[in-house]
C-alpha cells in the first residue's frame, strides 16, 4: 500500500490478492473518507500520511469479523472516487481524495468488478447515501411474536399482530417504491429473541434496521409515534421505561439467548459502533421531520434514545419506531386502521427513499 500527495488529490494505492468487493465511506464529525473492505485482511503497514493538504491521519484495522477499514482524517471537506484495474496475482485498487466542489451530495460507493463509482462531496449534515446500481437493503422487525403478545389494550388488542401487519404493509410500500430488498425478520407469528433479530440486520449485510412496535404506557392520554435510537442512558424517563418493556422481550427466550456478554453497551466503545450510531441519528432525525410533514402524529420530542437491545448491530444503522400507545383509545383506532397503517407505511418508505438519495420509482401499478 502507498499513499502520495500533490497539489490537487491525495492517492493511496491498494495493492491486493483476489478482487474483494470494496466500499467508500463520507463519514462525519469528524469528516472522513473510509474504505472498507469484504473478506479481506492487510499485511501492508500503514506510514503517516505525506505532508498534503487534504488528509491529517490514517488508521485501519477490523471493525467486524469480515470486514476490513482503512479511515483517512480529512483537513476539510472532500470527495472522494475508487478505481480499480488488474494485476497478475489480483487487482490495484486506486482511493483518490480530492478538494469537495460546493453543492454536491455525499454518497458512498461500492467497488466490484465493475465500472468506477464515486464518493461525492458533501456538507456535515448530509448522511452517505447506498450507491447508485446498488440494491437498497432494509431488514424490518415486527416486534414481540409467538408467546411473547407485547402490549395489551383494554380492548385485547395484542401489539404483536399490529407489528406484523405494519411490517408487511411497509414492506410493500418499500418494494413499490423502487429498488429495494426487504427482509422481515418475522412473517407470520413467531417469537424470536431480540439478539437474533439483530443478528438477521448483520447477516443480510443491511443499510438499514427498522423494529416496529406500538406499546402501552400508564399514561392514558399520551398518543403519538417516536423514534428512537440506541444510547447508553435513557434521554428521560419514558424512554427508559420503554426500552425496559421492550427488552424484557426476551424472558420468554432459552438459556442460550440470555448471555450476560457482551454486554448491551460495551459494543459502544466499537469504532463501527460510534459511526453506525451517528448514521442511526441521522436517519433517526430525517424520519421525524417527514413524517410531522406528512402530518403523522408525533409525541412531544418524538426523537428519543435508550438502551435498546434490538438496536445493537454494531455495523447496521437501526432505529425503533413506536407507531403509537395502545394505551391510548384513539391512537388503538389508528393502529388497528388497515388504510391508516398504508399510508403511513408509504409516508416511512418515503422517508427511507428519500434519505437514502435513491432515485425514487413511481410506486408500481398491479397488473
Amino acid at each position: 500500500m502507498t499513499q502520495a500527495a500533490d497539489a490537487d488529490a491525495f492517492t493511496v494505492a491498494f495493492d491486493v490478492i483476489g478482487k474483494p468487493e470494496a466500499r467508500v465511506l463520507h463519514l462525519r464529525n469528524p469528516e472522513r473518507i473510509a474504505v472498507d473492505f469484504e473478506d479481506t485482511l492487510s499485511a501492508a503497514a500503514l506510514d503517516a500520511p505525506p505532508d498534503n493538504a487534504l488528509v491529517s491521519a490514517s488508521r485501519h484495522g477490523l471493525v467486524a469479523a469480515d470486514r476490513y477499514r482503512f479511515i483517512f482524517t480529512l483537513k476539510g471537506a472532500a470527495s472522494a472516487e475508487l478505481d480499480r484495474a488488474a494485476t497478475a496475482n489480483g487487482e490495484t485498487l486506486s482511493l483518490t481524495i480530492r478538494p469537495a466542489t460546493s453543492g454536491k451530495v455525499a454518497a458512498a460507493s461500492s467497488s466490484r468488478p465493475a465500472p468506477r463509482q464515486n464518493a461525492a462531496d458533501a456538507g456535515p449534515d448530509v448522511p452517505a447515501a447506498v450507491p447508485q446500481g446498488r440494491v437498497l437493503k432494509v431488514v424490518l422487525d415486527a416486534g414481540h411474536g409467538g408467546v411473547d403478545k407485547g402490549a395489551v389494550s383494554k380492548s385485547g388488542t395484542l401489539e404483536k399482530e399490529i407489528n406484523l401487519a405494519m411490517a408487511l404493509a411497509l414492506r410493500d410500500a418499500l418494494q413499490a417504491r423502487g429498488d429495494v430488498e426487504v427482509t422481515l425478520t418475522r412473517d407470520d407469528d413467531t417469537f424470536i429473541p431480540l439478539e437474533e433479530r439483530a443478528a438477521i440486520g448483520r447477516r443480510e449485510r443491511a443499510d438499514l434496521f427498522i423494529s416496529i412496535h406500538a406499546d402501552s404506557i400508564r399514561y392514558a392520554d399520551l398518543r403519538g409515534a417516536t423514534v428512537y435510537t440506541l444510547s447508553e442512558t435513557a434521554s428521560d424517563e419514558l424512554s427508559r421505561e420503554i426500552a425496559a418493556s421492550e427488552n424484557a422481550a426476551d424472558r420468554f427466550a432459552g438459556e442460550e439467548w440470555q448471555r450476560d456478554e457482551p454486554t448491551v453497551f460495551d459494543i459502544l466503545l466499537d469504532l463501527t459502533r460510534r459511526e453506525t450510531v451517528s448514521f442511526s441519528e441521522h436517519f433517526a432525525s430525517s424520519l421525524v421531520r417527514d413524517l410531522r410533514r406528512e402530518d403523522i402524529r408525533l409525541i412531544n420530542r418524538p426523537k428519543r434514545s435508550a438502551g435498546f437491545k434490538v438496536l445493537t448491530a454494531p455495523d447496521v444503522p437501526s432505529v425503533l419506531v413506536e407507531l403509537g400507545f395502545l394505551s391510548n383509545r384513539e391512537d388503538e383506532k389508528l393502529l388497528t386502521d388497515a388504510a391508516w397503517r398504508k399510508d403511513t407505511a408509504a409516508a416511512i418508505a418515503r422517508a427511507v427513499m428519500d434519505f437514502f438519495g435513491e432515485k425514487v420509482a413511481e410506486p408500481r401499478k398491479p397488473g
